[in-house]
């Protein structure tokens, strides 16, 4: 369809902000709230509502075949969530987000070797692109020092396994479908997470609807995600990661008054015109029918 390619780029587009607004919620709860406790906290309530929205659909049977790598891509899901969202309290949101930018380096020889996906030329050089804006918005960022350097680890961790989990959601998202993806990827890292609530204090009712909150905007980013996956390669939509980057610097911003250098936006618009590259359609040339 002529349509699906822009429409993909446009749910990638917003599943990346879902989960940036994702998380200003976790940075503004970690201030009171163990880290551990709401890692285990969005992927409980997320589970929950993946659960209403499946059985809402008709209950899509789940096969034996579809649990291996659902289940490596949980554990992935969850470790890497746990590294991200403590990293989220020792550094500037859009300067985390940035250092996360990785991922998308490491998703389309990992898509070659997992999925048997086409390296891309193109893609390749976007990715390049993208990752010459992400250089330029660190210039003029502080020293790495003390706990900062322990959460750039944590960084470089969390980007390692978010590439390896969007591979897998690649190749599972036009099979299972959003519904299955999404609520596979909470229920799994739910579980993982579980021994987390040994020992915990239960949440008041405030600090439970932001935890509802939490699911709910994470479970519509993937919802957003696995859409777009099942329609569009892995390696050409590991570009659109880098929107991620305005997302992080406007809702820093907005929300804990966190200035933007100006190599912030220089860098910005340095990764949109890779990710407008990247969206371009391949040319395929005609085809002259024989006599």
């Amino acid at each position: 369809m002529p349509n699906t390619r822009p429409i993909a780029f446009a749910q990638a587009a917003a599943g990346i902000g879902s989960l940036c607004l994702m998380d200003v919620v976790v940075k503004h709860l970690a201030g009171s709230v163990p880290v551990p406790q709401i890692t285990l906290a969005r992927y409980t309530t997320g589970t929950a509502l993946a659960l209403l929205v499946w059985n809402w659909q008709g209950r899509q049977p789940l096969t034996r075949e579809m649990l291996p790598l659902h289940l490596v891509r949980g554990i992935l899901i969850a470790s890497m969530a746990l590294a991200f969202y403590w990293s989220l309290t020792k550094r500037p949101l859009a300067e985390t987000i940035t250092l996360s930018f990785i991922a998308p380096l490491l998703v389309p020889p990992l898509a070659s070797l997992v999925l048997g996906e086409r390296m891309q030329p193109r893609i390749l050089a976007a990715v390049g692109l993208g990752f010459i804006g992400v250089l330029v918005t660190v210039q003029g960022a502080p020293d790495f020092s003390g706990d900062r350097l322990l959460a750039l680890g944590a960084v470089l961790y969390a980007a390692i396994a978010y590439a390896g989990a969007s591979v897998l959601l690649r190749a599972r998202a036009a099979s299972d479908g959003a519904t299955i993806v999404t609520l596979m990827g909470a229920a799994i890292p739910m579980l993982v997470l579980s021994p987390v609530a040994i020992g915990a204090p239960l949440p008041d009712i405030p600090l439970l609807g932001w935890f509802m909150l939490l699911g709910l905007i994470g479970n519509i980013g993937m919802q957003f995600l696995s859409r777009a996956y099942a329609h569009i390669e892995a390696q050409t939509l590991a570009v659109m990661e880098f929107t991620a980057l305005p997302w992080a610097a406007f809702f820093g911003w907005i929300f804990f008054a966190e200035p933007v250098r100006p190599q912030v936006w220089i860098g910005a618009a340095i990764i949109l015109a890779a990710c407008l590259w990247a969206s371009r359609s391949e040319r395929v040339p005609a085809i002259i029918p024989s006599e």
